[in-house]
């Protein structure tokens, strides 16, 4: 049996804001042992017996940063000593579960077959009982080989509102329900005949499709032709699957749960107590870190007085808080949310604010990953903009131009490879260079160690929308993003 773990990663980074944002959703959030939601999740799936391939369905744009995650830890336990095969199906824009799951299934019918058992999970849930987890995709395992859609039911410890519920008898799910009121969902904890649904199914590639094709067939056909028109590629270890953009954009936003499990009369359901969490607020992030004596729960540094019950989180800067109690404080460089502890699902209303603004920071943070390196926001100011940029071994940006700034390189550590207009030349540590507005420009690291410089940007429009390439490894000619 061929068992690949799919990965659905993706979100809008609502609820978690400001750590998280669009383009830094929960997945790549790094918990206290420095390991992202991701990462675990990758780890999780390759512990299990027989993986020798994990499949991630994500947006595009976070393509790179989730292949840089998963380079971190795709040679350590408790995987084998070769690293396992990565296969990648890339997503324009969020269309939801079902279409997310149908193109996983057709890409690996397409490179594998119709009995591969496909077990898919979310790249931002935390499971504490990896053993319990591993006993309870055996299970399913086993349910599915008998051509049924497979989920897993986490035994409900409380009356919560934030999750659908299953009711089941024995191995057999008779519904699904939506997430409840506190009265219904205290009712469904007492009778013990209902779970929490947690997002997480296993099945045969070929069944999926078979019960795609009878209860959602428009989803479907919409993903075959998508598929069909899309961009396969392969190399050494991995493979990718960049889905075509207009044919996806026509593919029915639908839930998995909505577009087949709650029609389908084969599914059934695995009951498990794993130790399971899908951390959907600030609340259930700081349940992570161990109290104080007065119920304070702090990551970072802080000096308090006469506080209580506070979940406080600042990396870069000191906090202090006085006489204040049932707060939450999360401080990034550069936003800082305060919230009631009480209103802890609201946050996603301020998301939602500033990105009908199209301010910076639903979107990005002040460093910014990019498929090169990254590069962070030191300073700007009126005709100016200060940043720190890294790029990573072996790599190079884009050979652009700027229509209205100009540039000035200093390398701080490694040596860079620059093109600048018809010159082609070296830039040594504390050594720099000017690129004027309007002067084609490339930067490349050959090096074996990062290359980092300062980079001064000067002129009269200084946004990163002021791009031209006109040639790029990465494949984004068509694109407006920075570097």
């Amino acid at each position: 049996m061929n068992l690949i773990p799919v990965i659905l990663c993706g979100g809008s980074g609502a609820r978690l804001w400001p750590v998280s944002r669009e383009f830094h959703p929960k997945p790549f959030i790094r918990l206290d042992d420095g390991q992202s939601f991701l990462q675990k999740a990758f780890l999780r799936g390759a512990g299990l017996s027989g993986v020798k391939e994990i499949l991630t369905v994500t947006n595009r744009e976070l393509f790179f940063k989730t292949e840089d995650a998963y380079r971190e830890i795709n040679s350590s336990a408790p995987l084998s000593s070769a690293p396992l095969f990565t296969s990648f199906i890339l997503e324009p824009m969020g269309r939801n579960t079902a279409a997310a799951i149908a193109c996983a299934a057709l890409d690996i019918c397409a490179r594998h077959d119709a009995e591969t058992m496909m077990l898919v999970l979310a790249a931002d849930h935390l499971i504490a009982d990896v053993s319990a987890f591993a006993n309870a995709v055996e299970q399913a395992i086993q349910l599915a080989q008998q051509n049924r859609l497979v989920t897993f039911g986490i035994q409900p410890d409380g009356p919560e509102t934030g999750y659908g519920y299953i009711e089941w008898q024995g191995s057999e799910v008779l519904r699904f329900v939506e997430k409840p009121d506190r009265t219904m969902a205290q009712h469904y904890v007492e009778s013990g005949r209902f779970l929490w649904n947690s997002g997480m199914f296993c099945f045969k590639a070929g069944v999926i499709l078979q019960e795609l094709q009878q209860c959602s067939r428009t989803i479907l056909d919409s993903a075959k032709a998508c598929v069909e028109k899309s961009r396969q590629t392969s190399g050494t270890g991995i493979a990718q699957l960049n889905l075509d953009a207009d044919s996806f954009a026509l593919i029915p936003d639908s839930s998995i749960d909505y577009a087949v499990m709650e029609k389908s009369k084969n599914v059934s359901v695995v009951p498990c107590n794993i130790g399971w969490s899908d951390i959907g607020s600030w609340n259930a992030l700081s349940d992570l870190t161990v109290p104080d004596q007065h119920g304070n729960r702090l990551s970072g540094e802080t000096v308090l007085h006469n506080v209580s019950n506070c979940y406080i989180q600042s990396k870069d800067r000191m906090v202090g808080a006085v006489g204040v109690s049932n707060l939450i404080i999360v401080d990034t460089p550069d936003a800082v949310l305060i919230a009631d502890r009480g209103s802890h699902q609201d946050v996603k209303q301020l998301f939602a604010t500033l990105k009908k603004r199209g301010h910076d920071t639903y979107k990005y943070h002040t460093t910014v990953h990019r498929p090169w390196g990254t590069y962070t926001v030191l300073e700007e100011g009126e005709r100016f903009k200060i940043k720190r940029i890294v790029v990573k071994p072996g790599s190079s940006l884009s050979l652009q131009m700027h229509h209205h700034r100009s540039e000035h390189w200093v390398v701080v550590k490694g040596m860079a490879k620059v093109t600048n207009g018809e010159r082609e030349f070296w830039v040594r540590v504390n050594e720099s260079t000017y690129i004027p507005a309007g002067h084609l420009h490339r930067l490349s690291n050959p090096g074996k160690i990062d290359l980092v410089m300062i980079e001064v940007q000067s002129g009269e429009y200084l946004g990163e929308d002021d791009i031209v390439r006109l040639d790029d490894v990465y494949g984004r000619i068509k694109e407006t993003n920075p570097g």
